[in-house]
């Protein structure tokens, strides 16, 4: 037998491997600490710098009050609807309620006319 004596790894070494590993995922590293960005756009975002404050965009008069004008030619607009469907829609919840309370009174003469 060939006994080789060794010595314990030294700091050094240590050093060497802990290096060796962190130059391994050196490159994933700055994406690992941008969570709000996905993997494949880091690379875009990476160029973007920060806003600091400034403003870019404002809602002007017309943005701001969307609902407005709406609420305000609602009835007439209202009005020319019902005034086109109305009549047909009046027809026909005339016939519909008419043929159900028809339909239920025939029934409710049949379920009488069986009593004894």
């Amino acid at each position: 037998l060939n006994l080789v004596e060794t010595s314990p790894p030294t700091d050094d070494h240590n050093n060497t491997i802990s290096t060796m590993i962190g130059s391994a995922f050196a490159r994933s590293r700055p994406m690992m600490a941008r969570y709000d960005v996905s993997p494949h756009m880091s690379k875009w975002w990476k160029g973007v710098r920060p806003d600091d404050g400034q403003i870019t965009r404002h809602l002007s008069p017309f943005e701001q009050q969307i609902i407005v004008p709406w609420i305000k030619t609602w009835p007439k607009r209202a009005y020319a609807k019902f005034a086109d469907s109305g009549p047909y829609l009046i027809a026909t919840f005339i016939i519909v309620y008419g043929t159900a309370a028809g339909s239920d009174a025939a029934d409710a003469a049949q379920d009488r006319s069986y009593r004894y």
